[in-house]
């Protein structure tokens, strides 16, 4: 893979803006492509231009010194919005932007900034408007999405530092975590077990709330576990469900705590059990136990990484289908039984940290 350099080359530059992605899970997927970039310009100034869904991510990434809010739905909306975001970056007087979002608003926004390096993929038909066009590699579609963007800033330059999806809290979120326990009265509670049941890109991702709810029971009773049921407001009718269908207590904070106040005390999980989601990449990245429920979607490309995480998943001749909506019988989820899943979790829990 090679760039199409027309301006001078990828080097030497002070000020660097990337525009992040606008999803939690490739958010997470972006970080060792931010390490490459670090570490092939220590000496920059670099932010991420990010959705306010997503700034929470970046912010914990200490190889960006600043987030800049894109406030859309906000003051950025529209074309009125995106001109004076264009202005508050022209004011910045970037040297380059890397666009690890795909689609072609953003190489607009940064001729429109007037940066004057832009670098990316140049697919969605945005390669004219770069000055550093990456081509995508053959069967870069079929590897692991963090390869995706390391592969793009590889081209540029960057070199891979080895370093993984790793992300670590700080006394902020300590506090955070310290205050929700203590008014959820789950102080001291272990093992503390969050449950992630939603996914936004649709139902085809989503394992019966029944059998998480039946999940969550046996915890309960085999293990004194603790239950949480996380997600955005838009999993709010998941959660809800799965508490339905519970016999038990579950806590359910989905749609109630911000994406900040949500890491805080995922960070002090000792066990996350979720669909294929952002919450499910932030916990694998956090270090928490992760057991990830895989259907319609490939493991192989959106897997979580991490030595704690286990997949758990049934070969059907349809999956990965990727599809939002089953158009059959469901068979990739309806395969994984609520044992399949309490197999993988009983493991982990069980397992010390730092093995494998």
């Amino acid at each position: 893979m090679t760039a199409s350099v027309r301006a001078r080359p990828f080097a030497g530059f002070k000020n660097i803006l990337i525009r992040g992605t606008n999803w939690i899970g490739d958010a997470v997927l972006t970080l060792p492509s931010l390490a490459a970039v670090r570490a092939a310009f220590p000496a920059a100034h670099i932010s991420v231009l990010a959705k306010p869904w997503v700034a929470e991510v970046y912010a914990l990434c200490p190889e960006i010194d600043e987030v800049i809010l894109y406030r859309r739905p906000g003051i950025h909306a529209g074309i009125r919005g995106l001109m004076r975001l264009a202005a508050e970056l022209h004011a910045r007087r970037f040297d380059a932007v890397i666009l690890l979002q795909n689609a072609i608003e953003a190489a607009i926004l940064s001729c429109l900034a007037r940066i004057p390096v832009r670098a990316g993929y140049g697919t969605d038909g945005r390669a004219l408007l770069l000055t550093h066009a990456v081509k995508k590699a053959p069967g870069i579609g079929d590897v692991h999405q963090t390869r995706y963007y390391l592969e793009m800033v590889k081209a540029l330059g960057c070199r891979e530092t080895g370093k993984g999806l790793h992300l670590a809290t700080g006394p902020e979120h300590e506090l955070l975590a310290d205050k929700l326990l203590d008014r959820l009265g789950m102080t001291g509670k272990h093992p503390l077990v969050g449950i992630a049941p939603g996914a936004a890109y649709g139902p085809a991702k989503r394992w019966y709330p029944e059998r998480f709810a039946a999940v969550a029971d046996r915890l309960i009773r085999d293990e004194g576990a603790s239950i949480l049921l996380f997600g955005s407001a838009g999993d709010k009718p998941a959660a809800a469900a799965v508490a339905r269908h519970a016999a038990g207590a579950l806590v359910d904070i989905a749609g109630v705590t911000g994406l900040k106040e949500a890491i805080a005390v995922m960070a002090r999980c000792d066990l996350f059990i979720s669909n294929d989601s952002g919450l499910m990449h932030l916990a694998a990245a956090l270090g928490v136990p992760t057991v990830a429920i895989f259907g319609s979607t490939n493991p192989i490309a959106t897997g979580p990484v991490g030595k704690r995480s286990v997949i758990v998943r049934r070969d059907v001749d349809c999956s990965p289908c990727l599809k939002t909506d089953c158009p059959t019988d469901f068979q990739c989820m309806d395969r994984i039984t609520a044992e399949d899943i309490l197999e993988a979790a009983r493991g982990l829990l069980q397992k010390p940290a730092g093995t494998n």
